[in-house]
């Protein structure tokens, strides 16, 4: 059996981006600190995307609600928090 090779060449085309969609139980690190905060929440508020944020370990501690931005490219951001893993793909 004799393979014959393809006439045109494959390509993968990987895009790196930032999260690309908040969910439940992700975890945010807040910015100029080493606090991090678990995403308990997402709602929609008029035009807007909230998500609620409690301090991980600080159960009693009161949560924060805070407006997602969205970047052209679709990426969804927390003003003031970036992932608590820089590397890690939601």
């Amino acid at each position: 059996m004799q393979l014959t090779p393809l006439a045109g060449h494959s390509r993968v085309k990987v895009r790196l981006m930032g999260v690309s969609k908040l969910q439940v139980g992700q975890l945010w690190k807040k910015d100029g600190t080493k606090d991090i905060y678990l995403v308990t929440r997402l709602f929609s508020e008029a035009l807007s995307t909230m998500v609620i944020l409690r301090k991980s370990g600080s159960e009693g501690e009161a949560q924060i609600r805070v407006r997602v931005e969205r970047a052209a490219d679709g990426a969804h951001s927390i003003p003031g928090f970036s992932p608590a893993q820089e590397d890690e793909k939601f």
